[in-house]
């Protein structure tokens, strides 16, 4: 006879949990990473994860109850916005299609921010058309040589590990010959270079990968599911972009209403109807965000998250625009063109020179709006997909 389930925690048993956390590890006294490790060993980092990984197997709906507990009693937080690419995009494939051995060794540091992760996708030849990325990975013995170059890299500077996919076969059609693994920045052959951005810093960068060895420990999904372990990847990247969940004027639309209301000699009846509009708009966008969570709690994103990451962009570059005209001449300034490479994007904390030219980025990153448009289209509307003459080609046949 099988031993019946455990019960899934309920709010109360969390916060159970929580005030026992908060007597083994009193904050005020207690390490910051410390607490951090605590946090993720006692089931209060993703309380939806397994048990053992951060989590209780409870619903993901109660994380905020925990959340709230422990920002009430002065408990330090992870910095997301740090490590953000490690728990919106690796953490969730790691644990879709990693290892037990996989799970154990990555989703710890990673929740801690002890190692920062980055993304190895996007090529100069294949950014819009990522299946034809040219990277390759060679098997050698008991593991892979990789050499290719990538793009467009967040966080490489400060990362440990990357997710990456290369191709492992190149006389297969282009989405069939994808491998997905996790690579370790510090490993002989990985080049670092900065990209200076029209904001003049340097958050992106590009990656040249020469000769660089990765075990096969390190392969997410099998030899030949690159795409399919990817696409894990992409739909929670555009969740993390684009469905954030923030309060009523939150974000863009809020710093343009605050100017609004504090500098009324600045106000105009066009600009008025055009704020009018994009504070609907934004207020729409965040109710749909909420509706999507709701749908995120039954199972895993599906690509309407797509659609929220389009909203985010087009919102984003209307108002900021939107605050430049207001501002009149101020908005001209512009703080600082000194390069560095930042540790994190501190979008609604800078001038409006800045936002105004950042937004810029939020159509390209994460996903051109054009492809974004597509995936809508097919796989949101179930309209007829576009022509694709090179879908049944050997990679190695294709024109370049």
């Amino acid at each position: 006879m099988n031993a019946p389930a455990a019960a899934t925690p309920g709010a109360g048993e969390l916060r159970d949990r929580v005030a026992a956390l908060l007597a083994a590890h009193d904050p005020a006294t207690t390490d910051r990473l410390d607490f951090l490790r605590a946090r993720f060993d006692a089931g209060l980092a993703w309380i939806h994860f397994p048990e053992g990984l951060g989590g209780l197997g409870a619903p993901r709906s109660l994380q905020p109850v925990v959340d709230a507990a422990l920002d009430a009693a002065g408990a330090p937080g992870n910095d997301p916005r740090r490590i953000g690419i490690g728990l919106g995009m690796a953490a969730p494939t790691i644990l879709q299609y990693g290892t037990d051995e996989q799970k154990q060794r990555f989703l710890r540091p990673l929740w801690t921010g002890e190692e920062v992760w980055c993304q190895l996708f996007s090529e100069p030849g294949a950014g819009s058309d990522l299946a034809g990325l040219a990277t390759r990975a060679v098997r050698d013995g008991d593991g892979w040589t990789v050499d290719g170059q990538k793009v467009w890299t967040s966080s490489a500077h400060l990362a440990r590990w990357a997710i990456l996919i290369a191709r492992t076969d190149p006389d297969v059609p282009k989405h069939q010959g994808i491998t997905y693994f996790v690579c370790d920045m510090t490993d002989p052959g990985v080049e670092v270079r900065p990209l200076r951005q029209i904001t003049g810093e340097a958050e992106f960068n590009e990656v040249f990968l020469t000769g660089v060895r990765i075990p096969d420990t390190h392969r997410l999904g099998g030899v030949g599911e690159g795409w399919r372990v990817a696409q894990t990847t992409l739909m929670n990247e555009r969740m993390a972009i684009g469905g954030t969940r923030v309060p009523r004027e939150g974000g863009m639309v809020g710093v343009v209403a605050r100017t609004w209301r504090e500098r009324p000699e600045l106000r105009t009846h066009d600009l008025h109807q055009r704020l009018l509009r994009l504070w609907v708009d934004a207020e729409a966008a965040r109710l749909t965000g909420e509706r999507l969570r709701q749908q995120l709690k039954r199972g895993r994103p599906g690509p309407e998250g797509s659609g929220m990451k389009l909203t985010f962009a087009r919102l984003n570059q209307a108002l900021s625009a939107l605050e430049v005209e207001l501002l009149a001449e101020d908005g001209l300034t512009y703080g600082d063109w000194t390069m560095v490479r930042p540790e994190l994007v501190d979008f609604t904390g800078r001038d409006a020179g800045y936002r105004y030219l950042r937004a810029k980025g939020n159509s390209i990153e994460g996903g051109t709006s054009e492809v974004l448009l597509n995936i809508v289209a097919e796989r949101v509307l179930g309209l007829p997909p576009e022509p694709r003459n090179d879908k049944d080609l050997p990679w190695k046949d294709l024109p370049r």
